[in-house]
């Protein structure tokens, strides 16, 4: 399994819980091209504000706001997309 190295003050999407905001700051080197692309023409570019709005358990997919939009994303993706956390 391979591991990504991320720095301290940064998390990523699937680190998020339910009523948590962040911006987007990435993706790591593991995501293929073309889901950064993918992910990008949904909303996920970085400098973007994203709300978690579910986190179930047991490996469910989270659901995410970006851009008013609402978007469902499992562990094999979210894991991969860089955030910072909005401090209050």
């Amino acid at each position: 399994m391979e591991t990504k190295a991320t720095p301290t003050s940064l998390q990523t999407l699937w680190s998020l819980r339910r009523g948590e905001h962040c911006a987007i700051v990435g993706y790591d080197d593991l995501l293929a091209e073309a889901y950064k692309v993918r992910m990008m023409e949904f909303g996920f570019y970085p400098g973007e504000a994203v709300s978690c709005l579910q986190s179930p358990g047991f490996g469910a997919p989270k659901v995410y706001r970006v851009n008013n939009t609402i978007y469902s994303l499992d562990d094999e993706i979210a894991d991969h997309i860089l955030v910072e956390p909005f401090t209050a």
